[in-house]
């Protein structure tokens, strides 16, 4: 076996092409057989591994084969870029077609691997892409790098791939127990490495909850700078960084993650947290213009629509401008579906027009999103996610019936629509729950005059969304109804920082200003 290669890897090609400091991917040892020059971009594959550039980690792995055509590794490391542990997502057909080319049975890709520790990893993705269902092929490669790393315990490789398959044991689906597990090993790891971007990443995903993201923050801190070169390690950071309502910092990351070309972003994953970040600074012409410029670039782009649907019903919930010209414009996505398969735009149009006094309107589509959604909404034992499009619609129904003038029907409604919600998994990112539900019923019954239950129910919203500013404003009104100075004024200030950068004639702000600042608050 060749000695270890102890390297600071870039994005640039090594055959050639310039490199600088902006294109670091991490530090990594990962020592294997394979020839001087392969192994060069073998290292390289497996840091782009690490940081879930998949695309960019298979094609290092491909420069590696080229180079060295027996390189059992290599095929290894491109066959591993078809799994997405954390999304749950798997490409066997892929992953098989790569292995073939290495060899045509198991037995024959175990010999092409030299040494017992490659054989071992060469075994792991045979096992991930063997027969049988995908949560037992998940399994079954869990554990064989468990084995791995019992067996070679200092492969710090082997310990951080191990964390990154605890999270496919759970089919995607939060398991705080593996999920801390998994956290474990990948702190044991970054304590010796603290370059290491899989240890790192790893960390964040572990943490990435409101309960556990304190732990994750100094791997969030670090991992921008660890791998300034992938784009996903700019935008991961910010797992941690929402989930403790650090908004400058969602909006700075997602910001370098979509790219300094601004004319080539796309509505996507970061320009949703983007525009999520911009919504809870108060900055909501940044948000209207990042709409805007998204919409123009894509134009004609038929898979970009449903982002945008989503984006624009978040939008209008967030603001609560029910007559503005993205308002207005959810007619023309009603139907769509977007991220995570929801329609928001149905029920946010609904939602609007009912708040513009357009019962008729709002009517139709509440009709129409009961009918379309029903299959999931109504699905006997539905959980997690699933219950998502009946939380909404009873939000919805709320909203009926508040302006019936039947609070207690709303009331109602929205409390079945909290216990929905309250039993949802952990959330990463904005929330599923477009008008979160906690906050609809703090809305409610401040309203009505219930300040105490209002504000255990902003206090709530703000446990499953630390720092959203509506529940900020909302929970500082129904501390300062009660009598409880302190805690407005925290509220407030804390209010006042999400504002920093806000918009000058943002409603509430003013308000928000004078009681953070008022003696005696």
């Amino acid at each position: 076996m060749r000695s270890a290669l102890r390297i600071v890897i870039v994005a640039a090609s090594l055959l050639g092409a310039p490199t600088t400091r902006a294109q670091q991917l991490g530090t990594i040892s990962f020592p294997t057989s394979g020839a001087t020059a392969a192994q060069a971009e073998f290292v390289r594959g497996v840091l782009y591994l690490h940081n879930f550039e998949y695309t960019s980690a298979a094609e290092a792995f491909r420069r590696a084969q080229a180079l060295d055509s027996r390189f059992a590794m290599a095929y290894w490391g491109e066959a591993l870029t078809h799994t997405h542990q954390v999304w749950n997502e798997q490409n066997l057909e892929s992953a098989r077609a790569v292995l073939l080319r290495l060899g045509p049975t198991p037995r024959a890709r175990l010999a092409a691997a030299p040494t017992a520790r490659e054989r071992a990893y060469v075994a792991s993705v045979d096992a991930l892409y063997g027969d049988g269902p995908k949560a037992q092929r998940d399994t079954l490669y869990a554990s064989a790098m468990e084995r791995m790393t019992r067996d070679w315990p200092d492969d710090d490789e082997a310990s951080v791939l191990y964390a990154t398959a605890l999270f496919g044991l759970t089919q995607g689906v939060r398991d705080v127990p593996v999920y801390m597990r998994a956290g474990a090993i990948a702190q044991d790891v970054f304590g010796r490495n603290s370059a290491h971007p899989g240890a790192a990443h790893m960390l964040i995903h572990a943490f990435d909850d409101p309960v556990h993201a304190p732990l994750g923050l100094h791997a969030a801190r670090m991992y921008s700078r660890i791998a300034p070169a992938a784009a996903h390690a700019q935008h991961m950071t910010t797992h941690i960084f929402l989930a403790l309502g650090m908004w400058d910092e969602v909006a700075a990351q997602n910001l370098i993650a979509a790219g300094a070309d601004s004319s080539r972003w796309q509505p996507g994953h970061y320009t949703h947290w983007l525009l999520y970040a911009y919504l809870q600074q108060g900055r909501y012409e940044a948000a209207q213009a990042l709409l805007s410029s998204l919409a123009a670039h894509a134009a004609g782009r038929a898979q970009a629509r449903g982002p945008l649907a989503n984006f624009r019903a978040r939008y209008v919930m967030e603001t609560a401008q029910w007559d503005s010209r993205e308002a207005m414009s959810l007619d023309e996505d009603v139907g769509v579906a977007g991220e995570g398969g929801y329609d928001y735009s149905t029920f946010a149009a609904g939602y609007a027009a009912a708040k513009r006094g357009d019962r008729t309107r709002a009517a139709a589509l509440l009709e129409r999103y009961t009918r379309t959604n029903s299959i999931t909404a109504f699905k006997p034992g539905a959980s997690g996610r699933d219950v998502v499009p009946l939380i909404l619609e009873l939000s919805l129904r709320a909203e009926f019936a508040r302006q019936d003038s039947k609070p207690d029907s709303a009331i109602a409604f929205l409390r079945r629509a909290t216990a929905l919600e309250d039993g949802m998994p952990a959330e990463f990112g904005p929330p599923a729950v477009v008008a979160p539900s906690h906050e609809l019923l703090g809305a409610l019954l401040f309203e009505v005059g219930q300040t105490d239950e209002a504000s255990v129910q902003y206090e709530r919203a703000l446990e499953l969304q630390p720092g959203r500013s509506a529940a900020l404003l909302g929970n500082a009104r129904a501390q300062l109804a009660r009598g409880r100075t302190v805690s407005a004024r925290r509220a407030y200030r804390q209010l006042m920082q999400n504002w920093s950068a806000a918009d000058s004639g943002l409603a509430g702000i003013a308000e928000a200003r004078t009681r953070a600042l008022a003696p005696g608050m």
